[in-house]
């Protein structure tokens, strides 16, 4: 599996941020400095930064101080369906296994932080996961909340055939262990020497309903796909990060230069050597915006062109007849939505 970082979905995290909300937690406090808008949260197509989905992660932390054991409960609000492609390349795989197997190999499609690796021990499968790469204030919180994904992911495979038979904690017992054990219906024990869910091994194997070996195939290769175009990896694709994230569509080339603590000259060398320019990346992000908001949200055409950066909706309009050979109104036409100026 690549360590590249890697644009993540956002509609993974509308899953906790729903769930933050109807604790009581404000959007408004769990969206504070992650410079995520209403555009993009009505976007299922959206991506963001590893650092956007972190800043969401604190903020609902400090929202939601007062929930015992608030990571594990958060990671048991998610399920196959949550992560698309990813999630149904599991549903689809031959047994428990051979989905968590794939499950590690495109890790990165999920909402996972931790490292997590598999081994078959006498007649147990053990899935162990490790922190140590997540920043170490939020280590705890992501490492209760990976496990309480991966064992709410197995329970839904197994159609609740519950194959797990118990849940392995490394240190002393957390203050909240009980809840952990009561959301989880496992039997958890603390003072291991690993963190790690323990897995029926024969359970593991057993063949799934769902298997389709034609499909899991397709499900792959797009889960390849996805994580090669999900990359941030190369100095072009630090660009496109800044300008999703942090600068915004209107950074200019000095701007994305100070940020990643470079001089413009050699920023659009590096941009040379990679066979691309700012100008190019601003075109391409901004098309692939245009046609997400167009397609999945009810924008107005001047609102649209305001977020992308454009001084007026006309200067936006020519932009886009250049890239799809018709105007924003006759696509959105097209596609079934009809278009408000």
């Amino acid at each position: 599996m690549s360590t590249e970082p890697v644009l993540h979905s956002l509609a993974i995290s509308q899953v906790i941020l729903n769930y933050a909300n109807a604790q009581g937690a404000s959007n408004d406090a769990c969206l504070l400095g992650t410079e995520i808008t209403q555009a993009l949260l009505e976007n299922p197509e959206a991506l963001i930064t590893p650092q956007q989905e972190m800043r969401l992660i604190e903020n609902i932390m400090a929202s939601l101080s007062h929930i015992p054991a608030l990571g594990f409960e958060l990671g048991m609000q998610y399920n196959v369906s949550t992560f698309g492609t990813w999630g149904f390349a599991l549903r689809t795989s031959r047994n428990v296994r051979e989905a968590l197997e794939c499950a590690i190999r495109y890790l990165p499609l999920s909402t996972a932080y931790c490292s997590f690796k598999i081994a078959a021990v006498l007649d147990e499968l053990i899935i162990y996961a490790d922190p140590s790469d997540i920043p170490t204030h939020l280590q705890q919180f992501l490492l209760e909340r990976d496990i309480g994904t991966t064992i709410n992911l197995i329970h839904e495979l197994s159609f609740n055939g519950r194959p797990i038979k118990r849940l392995e904690l490394a240190g002393p017992p957390l203050p909240y262990v009980h809840r952990i054990a009561e959301l989880s219906g496992l039997t958890v024990h603390s003072h291991a020497q690993r963190t790690a869910i323990i897995v029926n091994l024969h359970d593991a194997n057993r063949p799934l309903p769902t298997f389709d070996p034609h499909l899991i195939r397709l499900l792959e290769d797009q889960c390849r796909h996805l994580l090669t175009n999900r990359k941030i990896g190369g100095i072009a694709g630090q660009v496109r990060q800044q300008l999703l994230s942090t600068q915004g569509l209107l950074a200019s080339l000095d701007d994305i230069a100070r940020a990643l603590n470079t001089s413009t000259r050699q920023l659009r060398r590096k941009l040379e050597a990679e066979g691309t320019s700012f100008r190019i990346i601003i075109e391409e992000t901004r098309q692939q915006l245009a046609t997400q908001l167009l397609d999945m949200t009810n924008m107005k055409l001047d609102e649209v062109a305001v977020y992308l950066g454009y001084a007026d909706t006309a200067s936006f309009s020519r932009a886009f007849r250049r890239w799809e050979n018709v105007s924003p109104g006759q696509y959105r036409l097209k596609i079934g939505i009809i278009s408000t100026s």
